[in-house]
């Protein structure tokens, strides 16, 4: 899902020529500690380094203990820190502005049978107060 993140992030700032300092936070879904260090790896090589904005929701959730592949569903951590946390942050005044990017697996018994690759999705929002 880190490609999918990275790709949607990349679109969002190109198509709205924002500067990365415009954002308190970029969010993802249930990326985990692998994912996440994977989705700051990319975006850097890409020539954006988000990794001083950037938090996951599945890292907030849970202890970030890269060996025992924490995680979660990418929809309910996403659902969980944005309806809680985050909400209660922008309505406070902690937080300005967030870039949330839900991501997802497009999971299919088929291709997983097949020993097909697993396509992801990532979609993005701005959050503003």
């Amino acid at each position: 899902m880190a490609p999918a993140a990275c790709d949607t992030i990349l679109a969002h700032f190109r198509g709205t020529h924002e500067d990365l300092e415009a954002y308190d936070l970029i969010v993802t879904g249930d990326l985990g500690a692998l994912g996440s260090r994977i989705l700051k790896d990319l975006t850097w090589e890409k020539g954006l380094d988000i990794s001083s904005r950037h938090v996951d929701c599945g890292e907030i959730i849970y202890n970030v203990i890269e060996d025992e592949f924490q995680g979660g569903s990418g929809a309910g951590c996403s659902a969980v820190v944005l309806n809680s946390y985050l909400y209660s942050k922008l309505m406070s005044g902690g937080l300005r502005r967030i870039l949330f990017v839900a991501t997802g697996a497009l999971l299919s018994t088929v291709s997983s049978g097949q020993d097909e690759s697993i396509p992801c999705i990532a979609h993005a929002v701005t959050l503003e107060r």
